[in-house]
């Protein structure tokens, strides 16, 4: 029986090389492509030695359209994670965003149309909802980008849309809410909440929040989110956008007192004054994944972050420098 072959763009990144992993467990042959402008061989490297021949990797950019044809050769799935993924950096490079996020997931809905592959599943974002004050978010709210990055992905779902009814191409964009575990980069200026709380608080430092604490997050576990590529590569459904997230809501001061249980410490976090455009408040609703996938969160808050914090501890052990400062 011939193997599946999936392509992971991106495959070297946090949640990218997560995808790889459920993908060679179940038998697939996998292709990453990742220029590792923010993925890393260490992510995969594992993958590759636990499955000898079974994973190629391809160093280039989406943006390559020969290199594109060349990895999408017989190939049957697409999951394209490959983009700039930072807010921030997007508002101070709204170009090179526009070329990587719009221009780049235009190149591969193409070269997937012209191989005939049978799905493509494209990492979307909650950024789309804007700051709507509007809880759960929903799909069927109207979109209100605020940054470039998420202009781009809001853009890049329109074209999701046309290739599965114009081209008869399927793609699903999935809607990620605040993803976190293990691999998930600390150190980049851009770094999400939960891995500069963890790397702070395990080098015995104290943690920032910005604002009083209170503001909410929709925390998914990126076994989760792997998963439920999976799901919607396997599904019948396309042109459409799905919540991808846990369906509950923390606080950060919330988040906090869970690191000190794990940690078995008293830390108090540092307080800031709010960083301007920052949402207050996020939470999906998950009933239309739910229904048209299959998809149920497995991994709640907080065995998602003892597996995170037992692996950032391992990770600092291997790299001679826990107990150190991160930053």
């Amino acid at each position: 029986m011939k193997r599946t072959v999936s392509l992971v763009t991106g495959g070297a990144g946090f949640i990218g090389s997560h995808i790889c992993g459920l993908l060679l467990e179940r038998g697939d042959e996998v292709r990453v492509l990742d220029n590792f402008s923010t993925g890393k061989r260490e992510n995969i490297r594992e993958a590759e030695s636990r499955h000898a021949g079974q994973l190629r990797l391809v160093l280039g950019d989406i943006r390559d359209s020969k290199v594109l044809r060349d990895v999408m050769s017989g190939a049957d799935l697409v999951f394209h994670q490959a983009a700039v993924v930072s807010v921030q950096k997007s508002v101070e490079d709204p170009l090179g965003t526009h070329s990587v996020n719009l221009e780049g997931a235009l190149k591969v809905f193409e070269a997937a149309r012209a191989a005939g592959l049978r799905k493509v599943v494209f990492a979307s974002s909650t950024a789309i909802y804007g700051d709507s004050e509007e809880l759960p978010k929903r799909e069927d709210m109207k979109p209100n980008p605020l940054s470039p990055y998420a202009a781009t992905k809001y853009a890049a779902e329109v074209y999701a849309s046309i290739y599965s009814n114009l081209y008869q191409t399927p793609v699903v964009c999935l809607r990620y809410f605040n993803v976190f575990g293990p691999r998930q980069d600390p150190k980049s200026e851009y770094a999400a909440v939960i891995p500069k709380f963890v790397t702070r608080m395990l080098s015995g430092q104290v943690p920032v929040i910005y604002g009083d604490g209170e503001q909410t997050r929709d925390f998914v576990f990126v076994e989760d989110v792997a998963r439920a590529n999976l799901l919607a590569a396997n599904s019948s459904v396309a042109g459409v956008s799905l919540n991808i997230a846990s369906g509950r809501r923390y606080s950060l001061n919330s988040l906090i007192a869970a690191l000190n249980g794990i940690l078995g410490l008293d830390c108090r976090p540092k307080h800031e004054a709010p960083r301007l455009g920052e949402v207050r408040d996020s939470h999906a609703d998950i009933s239309l994944a739910g229904s048209a996938l299959g998809y149920t969160p497995q991994v709640g808050l907080d065995e998602g972050l003892r597996r995170t914090v037992e692996w950032f501890r391992k990770a600092g052990a291997a790299s001679g420098v826990e107990g150190q400062s991160w930053t």
